[in-house]
Formats: structure tokens, sequence, C-alpha cells
């Protein structure tokens, strides 16, 4: 008996922790939205690469502890809308720290982190981007266990919108 429940609670553990994260799934195959998805495989060939130079080093060890990457972006108003009330719905659940929150110019950034064992690890990071009229909507969650410090050399390399306010984020945590 005491297996079962175990194993049941094993299983909706799971299915919580894989149902938080398809809720931005919806958004991959939508018109008006564009997507990038990465994920541990493709991590794990990139880290395969040999480098010469220390920042490229540094971004080689860094894609080492990543598991997930997804952003998504659109500057339609509709499914800016749709993506701010999805972001709002995992803020409710996702049990994360707010980290910075910027509105400058009718451009609103937030970003949150779940903590690792150390002060600077991070397990998840999750950003949001509200443009202003005309401006790109971005919502961002990177999943692994990395050190928020090295995420400049993240957004330098793959050329994230947000990047800009990934670094700021990232300057004042250490």
């Amino acid at each position: 008996m005491k297996k079962a429940l175990l194993t049941l609670a094993l299983l909706l553990a799971t299915n919580m922790f894989f149902g938080q994260q398809s809720l931005f799934d919806k958004f991959e195959d939508q018109d008006k939205v564009t997507a990038v998805i990465v994920n541990q495989k493709m991590f794990q060939l990139m880290s395969k690469m040999k480098v010469e130079d220390k920042e490229t080093q540094q971004y080689v060890n860094l894609i080492k502890k990543l598991d997930n990457l997804k952003v998504f972006v659109t500057d339609n108003s509709a499914k800016a809308v749709e993506m701010k009330s999805t972001a709002d719905k995992y803020l409710k659940s996702a049990n994360l720290e707010e980290l910075m929150r910027v509105n400058q110019g009718g451009k609103s950034v937030k970003i949150y982190v779940r903590s690792g064992s150390k002060d600077t690890l991070v397990k998840e990071l999750f950003m949001f981007v509200e443009g202003a009229p005309k401006e790109q909507t971005v919502l961002l969650s990177l999943v692994g266990d990395f050190d928020l410090n090295d995420i400049s050399v993240l957004t330098d390399k793959m050329n994230l919108p947000g990047g800009d306010d990934l670094k700021k984020a990232s300057k004042g945590k250490k």
C-alpha cells in the first residue's frame, strides 16, 4: 500500500512539473508568434565544441548546465495579451522569486528565478517582457542548474530577445 501511494505521489508530482512547462507549448505553433525551443540534447551537442578563447569556453561551460530553453516572441497585441495571461497563471503556481522588475516607456520587464543550492545558482529563470504598443512581447523560460552570473555570455552568443534585460539582472544578483 505504501509503495502504491508513493508511486501515485511521484506520478502526480511529475505531471505537475511537466504540466507547468507545457503551458507555454501552446505558443509554439501559433501564427504571429516566433518560437525558439532548445532541448537538453542540443545543449549536449553544443557543449562538445572545441574552443580556443576564454569567453567561448565560458559559454560552453554554461550550456553544459542547461536543460531547456523556450523563447516566444510576438508583436501581435492579441497574442501578447494571451502570453501575459499565461505568464501570470504560471507565476501563481511556479513558486518563483522575483529578481527584477522594470517599467520604462510603456515597456515592462519582469524576471523571476527559482534558486539553486547557492545564492547565484539558478534552477529556472523566467522572464516576461511586455512591449509597449508596436513593440515585441517576449516570454522566456530557461531551466537547468546554472550560475546567473554567466547569463550575459549566453545572451551574447545566442542573441536572445530581452538579452540586455537579462544582463542587467545578472549583474544585480552578484
